[in-house]
């Protein structure tokens, strides 16, 4: 998630907060990221983080904005399929931040975020929200085990 290097660079330094998608946050998020390359998903789960998963899992399961979809229909039921000539997959965060040919620049998974919603023309949270906090962190639970391919290049 892009709030922990932030959040850990001002709690052991006296540097301000990156903001969000800075080039500075990216590039550092992406540099830890490399660190771990093909190292397997493994989240945490106890009693501070399972109470985001179920309410980030709640937020991919409920329908959304003016087209009325929720995370889950996309994702889940119609994986594989096209959506404007591009494959649906099936949402697993395995690379962020990443490059996207779409953005000509890296992104974070929280800009991914707001794009689907905007894209079911739904009202995207807060940057930082609780709710894509939430949502991110259900979205590495469910690539638990999967191998981190930060950064990545997408369409």
């Amino acid at each position: 998630m892009n709030v922990l290097p932030s959040a850990c660079l001002k709690d052991v330094t006296t540097a301000a907060p990156l903001a969000y998608e800075s080039r500075e946050l990216l590039a550092l998020n992406a540099y830890v990221g490399v660190q771990s390359r093909g190292m397997p998903i493994a989240p945490v789960v106890d009693e501070n983080t399972k109470p985001f998963i179920e309410a980030g899992r709640e937020i991919f399961q409920r329908r959304q904005g003016q087209l009325n979809i929720s995370c889950a229909q996309c994702h889940d039921q119609y994986a594989g399929r096209k959506l404007a000539g591009n494959v649906l997959p099936q949402g697993h965060p395995t690379g962020y931040p990443m490059y996207r040919l779409e953005w000509q620049n890296v992104g974070s998974l929280e800009r991914r975020l707001r794009s689907c919603m905007t894209g079911v023309r739904a009202e995207p949270y807060k940057a930082g929200s609780e709710q894509f906090v939430a949502l991110e962190m259900f979205l590495m639970w469910r690539a638990r085990g999967m191998s981190l391919e930060t950064p990545a290049v997408r369409p």
